[in-house]
């Protein structure tokens, strides 16, 4: 069975990505659609990967999700267990949107992967109303604003994700649809125009 990948970059992979990353889970995990996403995180440098064993989530930022419900114990997501890699050449043939959080990871993908022939990489923001950079909590402290920019931009990104017919087959076979009302619809039609409006809500 197919799946829609979905690969979420920053510099270390300890704060932005990983936040993107749960986020992501999240909001898939709450549609139904677990088993037809596939959702990882990955860093553009080697900061955090010490002879090849990658650091936790940044405390800081797992503080964020569990305060957002995210990597409790009721919704783990694989939080816990999650550590800091490298991206590699072959993720680009791996993904079908590679997520960057600002400018910089978006010049280090396209050094990585040799330039981005089928389109494929993004910036987080892409998938807002607004245009910029995710900036890194590490240097600001500001937590709450990268939530909020990740938070957009992931439900962006499914909106933008859910609405294509590129992804209709993949999605569709679902036995469950969410409905122009928002809710569960089990009617059993095939739908080969995008799974369900543009009725996502944001953030």
């Amino acid at each position: 069975m197919g799946k829609v990948r979905v690969l979420f970059v920053c510099h270390g992979n300890i704060c932005r990505s990983p936040i993107g990353e749960f986020i992501m889970k999240d909001i898939v995990a709450k549609q139904g659609l677990s088993d037809k996403f596939h959702i990882e995180s990955s860093a553009t440098h080697t900061d955090e990967i010490w002879n090849g064993v990658g650091s936790p989530v940044y405390p800081p930022a797992r503080a964020k999700l569990r305060e957002h419900g995210i990597g409790t114990e009721e919704n783990e997501l694989g939080v816990s267990g999650k550590r800091a890699r490298l991206t590699t050449r072959a993720d680009y043939d791996k993904f079908d949107f590679i997520i960057g959080m600002d400018s910089a990871n978006i010049r280090d993908l396209n050094r990585i992967f040799g330039g981005d022939p089928d389109k494929k990489i993004y910036k987080m923001l892409d998938f807002t109303d607004r245009n910029g950079d995710v900036a890194d909590p590490w240097y600001t402290g500001n937590f709450d604003a990268t939530w909020r920019d990740c938070s957009d931009g992931c439900h962006g990104l499914f909106r933008h994700i859910i609405v294509d017919v590129k992804y209709s087959d993949i999605l569709s076979d679902s036995d469950e649809y969410p409905n122009d009302d928002g809710l569960e619809s089990n009617d059993g039609l095939e739908r080969h125009d995008g799974l369900i409006h543009d009725d996502f809500p944001r953030g």
